[in-house]
C-alpha cells in the first residue's frame, strides 16, 4: 500500500479547521482519488484550549510552528497562520530547508517574499503552492499555470476582495452611506483587524501582484501595484454611474505594454450588464485574456471556511498524486524583473464634482479639460438646493496622464467646492 501523505498544520482558524474536517470526513474520498491516504499528524496554533468545533486530540500539539515544520513525520507543512513575516515566514523558511512541502493560504506572505520563497523551494526539490491565497475557492492558480499554459495572457483582471464587493452592491441594492454599510460589514465578522487591508485595496493588490508573477513570467512586484481604496466612494457615485449603465466595482487590473507592466487596484466602473457588473455580495471574479483561449470568466466565493479549504485541499491532492508544478508557473530564477508602468493606457473616465453655483463655472471646468485634451462623451447636471450644481461628466478615452493635467489646471480655477471623483471605466 502506498504511504500515507502526512500533514502538519500551522494555524487552525477558521480555514484550518475547514481544512481537518475535510481530512477526517473525506477520507476515503481522498485516498481514492489521489491514490493514497492524506492524514494530519500534527498541529499548531496560538490557544490549544480553544473550542474550534472540531476534534484534535488525534494530533500531536507543536506550541512553535516551526517546530511543527521541522518534525520528521511531516511530509507537507500547511501554513494558514497569516502574515507577511513573523512565525509564517519563519516556519515556512524551516520547512523548506527540511525538504518539505508547503501549501499555504498566505498572500501577504507571497506578495513580499514569493521569489525568495519559490527559488528557496526550487533548489530543495520541494513544491511550494498557494491557490488558497487568492480568490478563495476559485482555482484561478491551476488556471493559470495549467489549463491556460500554452497562451499568452494578454489581460488579468477581477473582483478579488469579497468585503469591498458586499460594501459596494449593498450600498447600492439598500441605498445605504458607505459608512453605514461599512459598520454592518464589520459587525458581521468581514473586516480584516486592520479594515484598510480589505477597504484600501492592500489585500486584494497583494493577491493581483500573484497573478500578475504568473501571467506575464515576472518577478511578484507588490510594491509597484498602483493602490486606490473604496473609501471615497459616495451613494451619489453609486446611484449615478448606475444611471448611466455602469456599476462600481474595486476591480483590479494587471496587464504588460510596451512601457512595461501596469497593475492596479482601484474603483472603477463596468458596464452594468457585463459578467463583473453583475457580480453581487462577496462574490469574487476573475477574467483571464489570452491570446488562444481570448477570455475566460471565473465566478466563485472568494473567502470563508469551505471555499479556501477546498483550495488549500486542492494543492494537497496535487501534490499526493506526485504532480510537480513550479511555484509561478516556471523556474523562479528565469523569473523577468518587469519594467513597472504607470496605469496609463487610454480609458474613459467618470468624474463627478460640486461646482459653484455662479456664472462661468461650468465653462471654465469644460475649457480646462479640453486645453488637456480631455473631450467629453457625455455630461449631467443634477437638480440642487445649495449653492454648489452637482456635475457628472463621462469623457471619450484619455490617458491617466492628460486626466491628470486637466484636475490639476481645475483645481486652479476656483470653481469647485471639493476635488473632483475620478474614477476609470474599464472595458470587459
Amino acid at each position: 500500500m502506498t504511504a500515507p501523505l502526512r500533514l502538519g498544520i500551522a494555524g487552525l482558524g477558521t480555514v484550518g479547521a475547514g481544512v481537518v474536517k475535510i481530512v477526517r470526513q473525506k477520507a476515503n474520498l481522498l485516498a481514492v482519488r489521489s491514490g493514497r491516504p492524506i492524514e494530519i499528524v500534527a498541529v499548531s496554533a496560538r490557544s490549544r484550549n480553544k473550542d474550534r468545533g472540531v476534534n484534535l486530540s488525534d494530533y500531536a500539539w507543536e506550541d512553535d510552528p516551526v517546530a511543527l515544520a521541522k518534525r520528521d513525520d511531516v511530509d507537507v507543512f500547511v501554513e494558514l497562520m497569516g502574515g507577511s513575516d513573523g512565525p509564517a515566514k519563519a516556519a515556512t523558511e524551516a520547512a523548506i530547508a527540511t525538504g518539505k512541502h508547503v501549501v499555504t493560504a498566505n498572500k501577504a506572505l507571497l506578495a513580499h517574499h514569493g521569489q525568495a520563497l519559490a527559488e528557496a523551494a526550487e533548489e530543495a526539490g520541494s513544491i511550494l503552492r498557494f491557490e488558497a491565497a487568492v480568490a478563495g475557492g476559485i482555482p484561478v492558480i491551476k488556471a493559470l499555470t495549467e489549463g491556460l499554459a500554452g497562451n499568452d495572457i494578454t489581460r488579468v483582471m477581477g473582483v478579488m476582495n469579497g468585503t469591498c464587493n458586499y460594501i459596494l452592491t449593498r450600498m447600492q441594492s439598500a441605498g445605504l452611506p458607505y459608512d453605514e454599510v461599512f459598520e454592518e460589514a464589520n459587525q458581521l465578522g468581514y473586516l480584516e483587524a486592520d479594515p484598510n487591508l480589505d477597504v484600501g485595496g492592500i489585500d486584494a493588490g497583494h493577491k493581483l501582484s500573484l497573478l500578475s508573477s504568473i501571467a506575464f513570467g515576472t518577478k511578484v512586484d507588490f510594491d509597484n501595484v498602483h493602490l486606490e481604496g473604496i473609501q471615497r466612494i459616495t451613494i451619489e457615485d453609486i446611484e449615478q454611474a448606475a444611471d448611466m449603465g455602469f456599476r462600481i466595482k474595486l476591480l483590479g487590473v494587471a496587464q504588460m505594454t510596451g512601457r512595461g507592466l501596469e497593475q492596479r487596484m482601484s474603483p472603477c466602473l463596468v458596464p452594468e450588464q457585463s459578467p463583473l457588473g453583475q457580480l453581487e455580495g462577496g462574490t469574487n471574479m476573475v477574467v483571464i485574456e489570452g491570446d488562444q483561449v481570448e477570455q475566460i470568466v471565473l465566478r466563485g466565493p472568494g473567502a470563508g471556511e469551505g471555499p479556501t479549504a477546498s483550495a488549500v485541499m486542492g494543492d494537497v491532492m496535487d501534490i499526493a498524486r506526485g504532480l510537480s508544478i513550479t511555484t509561478f508557473g516556471q523556474p523562479a530564477n528565469t523569473l523577468s524583473k518587469a519594467k513597472a508602468a504607470r496605469a496609463d493606457t487610454p480609458a474613459p473616465y467618470y468624474l463627478r464634482m460640486s461646482l459653484l453655483d455662479k456664472p462661468g463655472a461650468l465653462a471654465k471646468v469644460t475649457s480646462a479639460m479640453g486645453d488637456a485634451g480631455v473631450s467629453i462623451d457625455r455630461m449631467r447636471q443634477y437638480q440642487h438646493e445649495t449653492d454648489t450644481a452637482p456635475v457628472l461628466i463621462v469623457t471619450h478615452k484619455t490617458s491617466r496622464s492628460a486626466l491628470v493635467a486637466a484636475l490639476t489646471a481645475m483645481d486652479g480655477l476656483d470653481v469647485l467646492s471639493a476635488a473632483p471623483v475620478a474614477l476609470r471605466i474599464e472595458t470587459v
